[in-house]
């Protein structure tokens, strides 16, 4: 069997990895791209491991990203991002990946894609998946992103250079509007007759907050807690499933997306062990979470469900805010990880209104090449 080489890039965004590949060396028959990624990353995988890829097993290592140099006026690059099952050979290309956007920037100057001067720059990314747009700030050096410097974040072992990730007008990312079902907070009934209270909210991603408490949880189990509890987990995914079509994402429950929307339990901070076993401070976290991405309880937090939380924390009426106190500054979200700060800049006047949210991450250059893909 011949194969063909495809140049690609391997990185680290946020606490999240990826193929990357320019749009100019793929074929435009996007028929083809499915089949690619597949490969590349080593699903389906019934064993769970992507060995035979680049994939990692679990969905925040399982993802591509294709960039281009844009044609809008208001972008420099446009991003489209594919969530790769581990399991099922799916690509879903329904939501974007808040982490791996801050490796745009840094990935389209490694290819030469974009050029820029040396010092502070601002590089306007279009999610072609969301139909939004986002800033990344960040330091260029030698004709390169920076990677090296002091910031951390949480999940993500070391430090780095601080890219700043700003996402405009970020509501409406998946349904249109902020609140798809024009509620703040809704009743989810089940088909065994419960009912659960929960804000179904669009920013970043659409997703669904639950309280923790209404399912006999506190949001600061660990990962395998959560995940050895299989009727937790079923439920959980009765309710994201119930929540899709309530939220115009699907037609009917088993025809939901598989990435969005997301699904959170979340509740008031407690003392507790990350997954490199620092304890965390619960006085210095406003709100627990814990969220399911592909099916799975996630490690840290994906970017755009804690864009999404940090805005419902912001608005009086949705779940998460009704089991914290609004703070002045960044929202700050215990996850599995650590703690996560969100910027969300939110006003309730004349309707709720969601200007930007703003996070911080760090991205690297894991492997510059080629991958051979059987023809």
């Amino acid at each position: 069997m011949t194969s063909v080489r495809i140049p690609a890039c391997f990185m680290r965004g946020g606490s999240s990895k990826g193929v990357f590949f320019s749009l100019e060396d793929l074929t435009p028959d996007r028929s083809f791209w499915d089949p690619l990624f597949l490969s590349v990353i080593g699903s389906p995988d019934p064993y769970g491991r992507q060995l035979n890829g680049m994939g990692g097993g679990v969905s925040s290592v399982s993802k591509v990203a294709v960039i281009s140099p844009s044609e809008r006026d208001d972008a420099d690059l446009d991003f489209t991002f594919g969530q790769v099952a581990v399991g099922n050979p799916l690509v879903d290309y329904s939501s974007n990946c808040g982490n791996l956007s801050s490796a745009v920037g840094p990935f389209a100057l490694e290819r030469g894609l974009i050029r820029l001067a040396d010092g502070q720059r601002s590089v306007r990314v279009y999610n072609t998946n969301t139909d939004k747009i986002l800033i990344s700030h960040f330091a260029v050096e030698d004709g390169l992103a920076v990677e090296t410097g002091a910031f951390a974040i949480p999940g993500v072992a070391g430090t780095g250079a601080p890219i700043r990730l700003e996402f405009l007008d970020p509501a409406g990312a998946g349904t249109g509007c902020l609140l798809p079902t024009g509620n703040l907070t809704d009743q989810i009934r089940t088909d065994d007759g419960r009912s659960f209270d929960a804000t179904l909210m669009d920013v970043g991603n659409p997703s669904v907050f639950i309280d923790a408490a209404a399912v006999g949880r506190t949001a600061n189990e660990t990962i395998a807690e959560l995940e050895a509890d299989r009727a937790l987990m079923d439920l959980l995914d009765e309710l994201r499933r119930k929540a899709a079509v309530m939220m115009g994402l699907a037609k009917d429950e088993a025809s939901a997306p598989a990435a969005v929307p997301k699904i959170a339990i979340v509740g008031a901070p407690q003392a507790a062990r990350d997954l490199a076993g620092n304890m965390i401070d619960p006085e210095m976290a406003d709100l627990a979470v814990r969220m399911l991405s592909m099916e799975n309880v996630h490690r840290v937090l994906p970017l755009t469900g804690a864009m999404c939380t940090g805005v419902a924390c912001r608005l009086a009426g949705t779940v998460p805010a009704a089991l914290t106190k609004i703070p002045d500054g960044d929202v700050r979200l215990a996850n599995p990880s650590g703690i996560l700060p969100v910027g969300a800049d939110v006003t309730a006047n004349d309707g709720p209104t969601v200007r930007s949210v703003t996070v911080i991450r760090t991205a690297r250059l894991l492997m510059n090449g080629e991958v051979p893909v059987p023809v």
